[in-house]
C-alpha cells in the first residue's frame, strides 16, 4: 500500500510535470500578445492540477505513458482555467480574488477575461487533438468526445446555468443540488478519468468502473469545497470564504450541516475506492490514495 507521504511525492512529480508543459502550450500559436499574458495569468496561477494527474494517472493504470497522453491531460485544465475566468466574472459569480490574486477580469478588463476564457476553452481542443500524434486516431476521437460532452452544455456549462437559476431559492431539493454540482463540477472529474482510461484502452467493463470512481470523486470534491466555504480562510483558500452564503447559494452544509456533508463525502470515497479495488499496481494505489486525499484536503 502507497504510504501518504509516497503519495504526496507522486502528486508533486505529475503536477510539476503538467504544470512544465503548461508553461509552453500556448507559446507560438499566433496568440496576440495581450490575450496570452491574459490567457497564461489564470493557467499559470498554480493549483492542485488534479485534473490533467487523474487523466495521466488512469491512463497509465491502463498502459499510457504520461508522455503517450500530456498534451490532452493538461487541455483538461486549460477548460477548468477557463470556467474559473468566466465563474469570477461580474455577469456570474463576480469574485475579486482568485488562488490569491486579482481575479482576471480585474488583473485585465471584463473584454479580455471574456476572450481569456473563450480561448482557453478552444485551444484545449486544439491540445487534445495533437494527442493523435502518440495514441490511435479512434481513442483520441473517442476520449474528446467525452470530454465536449461533459464540458459543455449537458455538463459543466449547464451546471452553471442550474446554479444561477437555484440561487435565491429555498425550494431547491437535494437531488436537484446534487444533479447542479454532477454537471458544474463533476462532469470534468469524471471525464478526466473517463478519457484517460479511454486513451489508456480501457475495456468496456473498466470504463464503467472508472467513470463511477470519477463520478463519486467529483461529487466528493465538491461537498468538501462547500465545507471549505464556510470552515477555510481566505488564506488557505486564496479565494473569498462564506461568498455561496452571501449570494443565496444552496449547499451541501446548508443543506445537511457540517457533519452529515462530511459523512457524505467519505461514503461517496469509499465506494470510489470500492470500485478500483480489483485493479493492482502503482496507479491503483496512487488512485485510492487520491479519493481520500480530496476529501481530508484543507485548500
Amino acid at each position: 500500500m502507497m504510504s501518504v507521504q509516497e503519495f504526496k511525492s507522486v502528486l508533486k512529480t505529475e503536477a510539476a510535470s503538467v504544470e512544465n508543459y503548461l508553461s509552453t502550450c500556448l507559446h507560438n500559436r499566433n496568440i496576440p500578445q495581450r490575450l496570452l499574458d491574459s490567457m497564461e495569468y489564470s493557467l499559470l496561477a498554480g493549483g492542485k492540477r488534479l485534473r490533467p494527474v487523474l487523466c495521466i494517472a488512469v491512463a497509465a493504470m491502463f498502459g499510457a505513458k504520461k508522455e503517450q497522453v500530456m498534451s490532452f491531460a493538461s487541455a483538461i485544465e486549460c477548460i477548468h482555467s477557463y470556467s474559473l475566468v468566466h465563474d469570477d466574472l461580474p455577469a456570474m459569480d463576480d469574485d475579486d480574488l482568485r488562488r490569491g490574486k486579482p481575479s482576471n477580469h480585474k488583473a485585465f478588463d471584463e473584454a479580455t477575461a471574456i476572450l481569456a476564457g473563450d480561448g482557453l476553452l478552444t485551444e484545449a481542443f486544439v491540445l487534445m487533438t495533437e494527442t493523435v500524434k502518440n495514441i490511435p486516431a479512434a481513442s483520441v476521437l473517442a476520449a474528446l468526445n467525452t470530454m465536449a460532452t461533459a464540458a459543455g452544455s449537458g455538463g459543466m456549462v449547464g451546471g452553471q446555468q442550474l446554479d444561477m437559476d437555484f440561487t435565491g431559492r429555498d425550494d431547491v431539493s437535494l437531488e436537484e443540488l446534487q444533479t447542479m454540482h454532477a454537471m458544474k463540477t463533476g462532469a470534468l472529474i469524471r471525464c478526466s478519468c473517463e478519457s484517460g482510461a479511454i486513451l489508456g484502452g480501457a475495456s468496456t467493463e473498466d470504463l464503467d468502473r472508472i467513470r463511477t470512481y470519477g463520478a463519486n470523486i467529483g461529487a466528493a470534491f465538491q461537498i468538501v469545497d462547500d465545507i471549505l466555504d464556510e470552515t477555510g480562510t481566505e488564506e488557505e483558500l486564496g479565494k473569498p470564504v462564506g461568498s455561496d452564503i452571501e449570494q443565496g447559494k444552496n449547499t451541501y452544509p446548508s443543506m445537511l450541516g457540517i457533519d452529515k456533508s462530511r459523512e457524505l463525502a467519505q461514503a461517496l470515497t469509499d465506494d470510489a475506492v470500492a470500485q478500483i479495488a480489483v485493479y493492482d499496481g502503482a496507479e491503483a494505489q496512487f488512485l485510492r490514495r487520491l479519493a481520500q486525499y480530496i476529501v481530508d484536503r484543507v485548500t
